[in-house]
């Protein structure tokens, strides 16, 4: 019997990852499904992100493989883009005025964070800036390995802060109201088949074109952009169908709770204290920011929380998504931040940060 090339075999997945990655998406979509019947706001994300968190940190091997996070980041940029209309538009004047603001909280929320850290937990000010640090966790993550950082305990400080936005932000919204000021739009027709295909070819056009110019999040924000081009101009009028979307909102949860694959109960135990504390001064500090913008401009509040929430760029847009919030100016204002945190936060950290051999010395 002829034996397959070692280069074939490398590139065919193996049976156990192939069940890993099924377990991994059943789990999602069950955490998903109860939350839903259970009639709970952003249910398909948070349910999935909970149920695949829990199942993670609980030693199964779960994971997302790239082709299947790229898929779903597609479809919700797909999503978000379908919801542009002129009405949207109204407050683009506002962007620069709220988007300054948005750098000078992340300033703060960043050195306040890094300074209870340091001040409450003993950590040294390289990990504690980074852990600080809002989005950009895969940048974040390469330079804490460069600097020889607590890699661990920023993890579990990011990674917190994004499970907990991402499942208490929809309820306490929707407890307070604050979402109801922001009627969901009318549902839009499902696109036919040849209007699907447009958008989704000029979807993937886009999101690779950014991929070529590195442009950050270029799957999301590329469907993001063709499906807004499309509908903005009224050559599409459809979208995608309803439960594609549950999909992809099911997909980002189970996306973020899988970031707990790998990391054991004892290292998120001895960080947890110090992920609620740091996050606690991160709200703090932002909904000072909030309140100003809120007093200052005609954005909707529902809009202003989601846009400044110090949360992981594709789980706010997902919630905007699915909480009927401004998708263009939660978008721009998250992705303003994320170039900010990927630009800035290398300087800091040479400015102001120290490597974790001088705090062992």
């Amino acid at each position: 019997m002829s034996q397959i090339p070692a280069s074939l075999a490398f590139a065919v997945p193996s049976r156990a990852k192939t069940l890993n990655v099924l377990e991994t998406l059943v789990i999602g979509a069950t955490g998903g499904a109860l939350f839903l019947w259970a009639n709970l706001p952003g249910g398909l994300i948070s349910g999935a992100m909970i149920a695949v968190g829990i199942a993670a940190i609980g030693g199964r091997p779960l994971t997302m493989p790239p082709i299947l996070t790229q898929t779903v980041l597609l479809l919700l940029g797909i999503s978000l883009g379908s919801l542009v209309s002129q009405q949207l538009l109204q407050h683009m004047g506002a962007y620069p005025l709220t988007i300054a603001l948005l750098a000078i909280a992340t300033f703060c929320s960043t050195f306040g964070s890094s300074l209870y850290l340091q001040r409450f937990h003993g950590w040294d000010r390289t990990s504690a800036f980074l852990a600080g640090s809002p989005g950009a966790l895969s940048q974040i993550t390469m330079l804490a390995i460069e600097k020889g950082a607590d890699v661990s305990a920023i993890a579990v400080v990011q990674t917190m802060r994004v499970i907990i936005l991402t499942a208490a932000l929809p309820l306490l919204l929707a407890l307070t109201g604050i979402a109801a000021s922001a009627p969901p739009p009318a549902a839009a027709a499902v696109a036919s088949p040849l209007e699907l295909t447009e958008l989704i070819a000029a979807s993937i056009a886009v999101a690779l074109l950014l991929r070529l110019i590195k442009f950050p999040a270029s799957w999301m924000f590329g469907a993001m952009i063709g499906s807004s081009v499309l509908h903005g101009t009224g050559l599409i009028e459809g979208g995608l169908p309803p439960w594609v979307r549950g999909v992809a909102l099911v997909g980002i949860g189970t996306l973020i709770g899988s970031r707990f694959a790998r990391m054991t109960i004892k290292t998120l135990l001895s960080h947890i204290n110090a992920a609620l504390g740091s996050f606690a001064v991160a709200i703090i500090i932002s909904a000072v920011f909030v309140a100003v913008i809120a007093m200052t401009t005609q954005v909707r509040f529902a809009d202003i929380i989601v846009a400044f929430a110090p949360g992981a760029m594709d789980a706010m847009l997902a919630l905007a998504l699915t909480l009927h919030i401004d998708p263009i100016f939660v978008g721009a204002h998250h992705l303003s931040r994320f170039v900010f945190v990927s630009i800035a936060t290398p300087g800091i950290v040479h400015l102001f940060g120290r490597p974790q051999e001088d705090v062992d010395d």
